[in-house]
C-alpha cells in the first residue's frame, strides 16, 4: 500500500455517514467552523482543518441531521 493513503479510510468514514455527498458536506462545514475559530473536538498533532474534521467524524464527535424533504 502507498504511504499516501488517507487515514481513516473512506470505507471507515462511510460507516459513519449516509453517503459520500453527506461526507463531503459535513467535512467541509466542520472544517470551515475550525477555520473560523471553533475548537477541534479531537486531540491531534495536525493543524489542518480538513484532517481534524475527518478525524472528528471518524471518532463520532460530529452529529448531523438529514432533511427528508425534497426541493419543491
Amino acid at each position: 500500500m502507498s504511504s499516501s493513503m488517507i487515514n481513516p479510510s473512506i470505507v471507515d468514514l462511510m460507516e459513519k455517514v449516509d453517503n459520500r455527498y453527506a461526507l463531503i458536506v459535513i467535512t467541509s462545514k466542520r472544517a470551515r467552523q475550525i477555520i473560523d475559530g471553533k475548537e477541534p473536538l479531537v486531540d491531534m498533532d495536525s493543524t489542518k482543518p480538513v484532517t481534524l474534521a475527518i478525524n472528528e467524524i471518524n471518532e463520532g464527535k460530529i452529529s448531523y441531521k438529514t432533511l427528508k424533504e425534497g426541493i419543491k
